[in-house]
């Protein structure tokens, strides 16, 4: 896959990405995770697979009081980087979902927040991940639903288009590349899930202003490189015209970014 369409980043952008995305849209949900994959007292190891700046596995270490046996996998250096810089005593792999660096039966948990889309495989990447599940472990993967529940990004995903072309549009669309339940549930199927469940989970996305929203989303992700600060600022001037509707009396910036959270078990030896 293009680099810039399976949201490979830059250092630059993964700080950008940490100090910004984060708060205004992955936070959120790492609770919601957590309990999906029945992470409490009796788990002793949890894989955050694609794990990005590592949001939630910190969240699972919190959670257990520990980082001891908790580990994040992900291909991108430059958010492996941040995640190491912020949490040095989680183990952080680098490593392709689709061929994890990890013994068989080796977590209680393994966890996926937003990074599904982006697999080369994604069958592949699910039964890898069933694979590293200890029996009667838990899985849970997050994908956000379609671009058009989430109208803040829809219409952003348009306003890069006419002003920065298609493939940084096409980049900004691939995270919202499984908002189909249909499509779901048939890679669940695929993949050999056992026990699994799709739920939609309502989410909002949280920005400081239309300025912190626009910057973020193109110097914080796979394409800032294809857009030059020129561009940047028309985008910004357009959005502060155009967008109106999502931002708040204090200036702030909120609109629906709903998600979906595939669950499923490890049958245990028989």
């Amino acid at each position: 896959m293009d680099e810039t369409l399976a949201g490979q980043v830059s250092r630059d952008a993964a700080e950008t990405y940490e100090r910004s995305f984060v708060p205004a849209l992955f936070r959120q949900w790492t609770g919601t995770m957590l309990d999906a994959a029945r992470v409490g007292p009796d788990t002793t190891g949890g894989l955050d697979v694609a794990c990005g700046t590592g949001v939630l596995a910190r969240a699972a270490a919190a959670r257990l009081g520990t980082s001891s046996g908790i580990a994040g996998v992900d291909s991108n250096e430059g958010m492996l980087a941040v995640a190491r810089r912020l949490a040095p005593g989680i183990a952080w792999h680098a490593g392709r979902a689709e061929a994890l660096p990890s013994e068989d039966a080796s977590f209680d948990a393994v966890l996926c927040q937003f990074g599904l889309m982006f697999f080369e495989d994604r069958v592949g990447g699910l039964r890898q991940m069933m694979r590293v599940l200890r029996p009667g472990g838990r899985l849970a993967v997050a994908v956000w639903a379609t671009l058009e529940n989430s109208p803040g990004f829809a219409e952003l995903a348009r306003l890069v288009e006419r002003h920065c072309g298609t493939r940084p549009a096409e980049a900004l669309r691939v995270p919202f590349a499984l908002g189909d339940t249909g499509e779901l549930a048939s890679l669940a199927r695929r993949a050999g899930l056992v026990d699994w469940r799709i739920e939609t989970l309502a989410g909002v996305a949280r920005f400081a202003s239309i300025t912190d929203w626009i910057r973020t989303e193109v110097r914080g992700w796979s394409y800032s490189e294809l857009v030059d600060d020129d561009r940047l600022a028309t985008l910004v001037d357009e959005a502060r015209r155009t967008m109106v509707r999502f931002v708040a009396a204090d200036g702030s910036v909120a609109f629906d970014a709903p998600a979906h959270i595939v669950s499923a078990t490890r049958p245990r030896d028989r």
